[in-house]
């Protein structure tokens, strides 16, 4: 696959609608030749310890964000016409579709792929599968994991490699 958008949410709390940030990189031909990170007010705008904990983000990060809709309207140009990638991609695909649904968006049927799934295959003899530990396996050296954008570059990054 030469052509694609990898993306990452980071969700607020435990409800897929929570996305408080969003990352994606943009590949064509092979290359990286775009990328994008925003922050985003959740909805519902409240922050359970867990999450903040996983990405360090909370409302004083996101009370003056914009929302979702409005942070769509910038991607969505971006990766017209690209299957989206992502590493654990029933989540990712999880919070596409319940923050469409939340703002009464019309969903575009956007096609996903896994990185996670292929890792698995190509890399049976790995400890384990996370995205910091397949990326290092691809020989990209990750560094502020659960960064919206730093893991969007992790995947894209392993697509680029096993895809």
């Amino acid at each position: 696959m030469l052509d694609f958008a990898a993306i990452d949410f980071e969700t607020a709390n435990s409800e897929r609608s929570s996305v408080c940030s969003v990352g994606v990189v943009v590949v064509r031909g092979g290359e990286i030749v775009d990328s994008f990170y925003s922050l985003i007010q959740p909805e519902p705008n409240y922050y359970n310890y867990w999450c903040q904990r996983v990405h360090g983000l909370g409302h004083r990060d996101t009370d003056d964000a914009p929302l979702f809709p409005e942070v769509w309207a910038q991607v969505e140009p971006l990766i017209e016409g690209l299957p989206l990638v992502a590493h654990n991609s029933r989540f990712d695909e999880g919070c596409l579709k319940a923050v469409f649904r939340c703002y009464r968006m019309d969903y575009p049927d956007y096609e996903f792929f896994d990185t996670l799934c292929a890792s698995r295959r190509q890399f049976r003899s790995l400890p384990n599968h996370q995205l910091q530990t397949v990326a290092e396996a691809c020989g990209f050296c990750m560094e502020n994991h659960h960064h919206a954008l730093a893991d969007a570059e992790a995947c894209a990054r392993i697509a680029m490699e096993i895809l």
